[in-house]
């Protein structure tokens, strides 16, 4: 019984985490337990746990006696992350053009081109999916076990982040100049990217949130 809690749980909150970072549940919507369970076929006790997954991973906010939310991020909160991701990423990128390997190299291809089928497709749910496993390619590419465990912690915040874009084949293209300079190893080309491509994120986060 104990394990099967346990995967009504995850498994609603694998479901409800896709729906926050495809844009399904907008920040500051409300996340009545009883409602979820109906809507996710489950009782309200694996839906309680799921929330404390998501709240855990950045993505919920707790209300007792009352009920849960979507975080909403303030703009100081975007700001510190943003600050944390410049940091990370930069690391992340200039370690994957030292240390890739032909196998990871070409699951970055193959992520990349997925990217760009999905935005010309207008894709948008998918498009945006795929920006986020490359950047997770990438983390993979550094090899760095302790990155990656940092990446694991951030993902679902990064994944939200990273979704905040509506020009998906500007983020494409950006994603392909990325992937060309960590292919060629051109540290240095791989470095002023990361930061146009940062740039370019806060750009398009402002321009969607107005």
């Amino acid at each position: 019984m104990a394990a099967q809690a346990q995967a009504e749980s995850e498994r609603a909150a694998r479901r409800l985490r896709e729906e926050i970072l495809d844009g399904f549940r907008a920040p500051g919507s409300k996340l009545v337990e009883r409602e979820l369970a109906h809507d996710l076929g489950v009782s309200r006790v694996p839906v309680r746990e799921a929330l404390k997954i998501l709240a855990a991973e950045g993505l919920v906010t707790l209300r007792p006696r009352t009920w849960a939310v979507v975080r909403e991020f303030s703009a100081a909160e975007l700001d510190e992350f943003g600050e944390v991701r410049s940091a990370l990423e930069l690391l992340t990128f200039t370690l994957a053009a030292q240390r890739w390997e032909e196998d990871g190299l070409a699951h970055l291809k193959a992520t990349l081109d997925a990217e760009f089928a999905a935005a010309r497709a207008g894709d948008a749910v998918g498009a945006r999916r795929a920006a986020g496993d490359f950047h997770q390619v990438v983390t993979q590419m550094a090899g760095n076990q302790l990155l990656s465990e940092l990446e694991e912690t951030l993902r679902s915040r990064m994944r939200w982040l990273l979704a905040q874009h509506d020009d998906l084949l500007a983020v494409a293209a950006e994603h392909a100049e990325l992937y060309r300079a960590v292919a060629d190893r051109d540290e240095t080309r791989v470095a002023d990217l990361v930061r146009v491509h940062l740039a370019a994120s806060r750009r398009h986060q402002q321009a969607r949130a107005q």
